[in-house]
């Protein structure tokens, strides 16, 4: 058994959506000063690296975090290489997912190039590929990019057909080690009352 991180990290240098608020962490209590532990706290928002949207990030009648079914986030999940398509269209998807019925799909793009800057342009999900995704019960998406939308979308159009597919979002994983293939995905979220998403530390699994 291979344990893969697929989570970026977390620090100051970690790049955030323009004007949100930037990850900060920094101890409040010294062990010199308590004697006994240090004490650290965190400022950042939740959308930041590798996070789960909440359909309360983008519509405000639908569920929050800690209403989300927690199973959707560990289980039997396929990495699907579309690196060079600016818009990934369901015939470049449809062979290798079509044979993973009810599976989380992660799309490896490499398109987020440099790791400590925000990207300026990434590519998208076709509806064609929602729908295929709906036709197959798929109950999560992952991508490792900040969005499943352009990023100057205000609309949210994939966003709203995901939810509307019952579909969980995972975003701003890490796949520039992991081979296309299937393998065990673990990427639970916090507890976070009334968020509308949260970091996660996501993982694959691959029985070797």
């Amino acid at each position: 058994m291979r344990m893969y991180d697929i989570s970026r990290p977390l620090s100051e240098d970690t790049p955030t959506w323009p004007g949100d608020t930037p990850f900060h962490y920094q101890v409040n209590w010294s062990k010199q000063h308590t004697g006994s532990v240090n004490v650290g706290s965190i400022k950042m928002s939740v959308h930041t690296a590798t996070h789960v949207d909440a359909p309360y990030h983008f519509d405000d009648k639908g569920k929050r975090l800690d209403e989300l079914d927690l199973s959707v986030f560990k289980g039997p999940a396929v990495v699907v290489d579309v690196r060079g398509h600016h818009k990934i269209e369901r015939k470049h998807v449809e062979e290798v997912i079509g044979q993973h019925h009810a599976k989380r799909i992660l799309f490896r793009t490499d398109a987020w190039e440099k790791e400590g800057e925000f990207p300026e342009q990434i590519p998208t999900l076709s509806l064609g590929v929602v729908e295929l995704l709906r036709d197959m019960e798929v109950p999560l998406i992952g991508v490792d990019l900040p969005s499943v939308d352009v990023l100057d979308s205000k609309e949210l159009n994939i966003h709203h057909s995901l939810h509307q597919a019952n579909i969980c979002i995972l975003e701003g994983i890490d796949l520039r080690d992991i081979q296309e293939g299937e393998y065990e995905l673990i990427a639970l979220p916090l507890k976070i009352k009334g968020a509308d998403g949260c970091p996660v530390r996501a993982v694959l699994i691959e029985n070797v």
